[in-house]
């Protein structure tokens, strides 16, 4: 067995990790890294809620759209709750700005009253409830954006039943 010393560097998500030494060793190391680090990774990355973008645009088509000007509703206001139509306009700011077209995934107050076309008051309420359900967060500043968990029951819960509205 050589006596040269081998390095292996090793980059997986996060985690980096360097093994030098003799060859022998470095293997067991190498194998040990990948026995112990692969399947936690693979459960971890079960646990962990995440959003298909291209698929989350997908189910948008036709409902939601981000121009120039900002996020729009290609959907009448009228064939929707005003939950629904808070939530959509909060999506369109999130895939706007996942898709960097928007500087920002977040709206003011101000902004989601004016979508909404209601009082302020009718508008802080929604708000409240949709922040309850945990689909919301309020920011420091005052500004509204919609949760992980909210866009992962908008996508499977609210798009499908806006998308029957708008065919009925």
């Amino acid at each position: 067995m050589s006596k040269e010393t081998i390095t292996v560097h090793i980059k997986y998500g996060d985690v980096e990790q360097t093994f030098t030494g003799n060859v022998s060793d470095v293997w067991v190391s190498v194998n040990r890294f990948f026995s112990e680090m692969i399947p936690a990774f693979e459960v971890a990355r079960k646990a962990v809620l995440t959003v298909d973008l291209e698929k989350l645009v997908d189910d948008c088509r036709n409902i939601i759209a981000v121009t120039p000007e900002g996020a729009r509703l290609l959907v009448s206001k009228q064939r929707l709750t005003d939950n629904e139509t808070l939530l959509l306009h909060l999506l369109a700011a999130y895939l706007g700005h996942k898709l960097g077209l928007l500087d920002r995934d977040l709206l003011s107050k101000e902004e989601l009253q004016a979508g909404l076309g209601k009082s302020a008051k009718i508008t802080s309420t929604r708000l409240g409830e949709l922040h309850r359900e945990g689909l919301v967060a309020k920011t420091e500043e005052d500004h509204y954006k919609i949760t992980t968990i909210g866009v992962k029951r908008l996508q499977e819960e609210v798009l499908p039943k806006i998308r029957a509205k708008i065919q009925a």
